[in-house]
């Protein structure tokens, strides 16, 4: 089992930043492939970002490609996602999740955390 904790949504302005983290615990932190996804109201949950379990391979969704950055320190336990040029459709509650090997589905899944962007 690995408990996540996500931290650092809230509301910032368009065209500000955010950086989120993930805090895991649990089996070794490592050994996971680890992502974030998000879900606006109204809307179906969709990936944003994944990161492969020494970092160095990471996909992005094409919404957010050029803006957000996933990145992990291993020896934090921590997956982060800095959000730049954040947009008002980038509102949504973000959850970090992560995966043992190359399983199609996600195996753990945090509470998220809210991200609200004003215009």
């Amino acid at each position: 089992q690995v408990q996540l904790v996500e931290s650092g949504g809230g509301l910032v302005q368009a065209g500000g930043s955010l950086r989120l983290s993930c805090a895991a615990s649990g089996r070794t932190f490592s050994s996971y492939v680890m992502g974030w996804f998000r879900q606006a109201p109204g809307k179906e949950r969709e990936s944003v970002a994944q990161i492969s379990r020494g970092g160095g391979n990471r996909n992005y969704a094409d919404s957010v490609k050029g803006r957000f950055t996933i990145s992990r320190d291993n020896a934090k336990n921590t997956v982060y996602l800095q959000m730049n040029s954040l947009k008002p459709e980038d509102t949504a509650l973000y959850y970090c999740v992560a995966k043992v090997g190359d399983a199609d589905g996600w195996h753990y899944w945090g509470q998220g955390t809210q991200v609200t962007v004003s215009s």
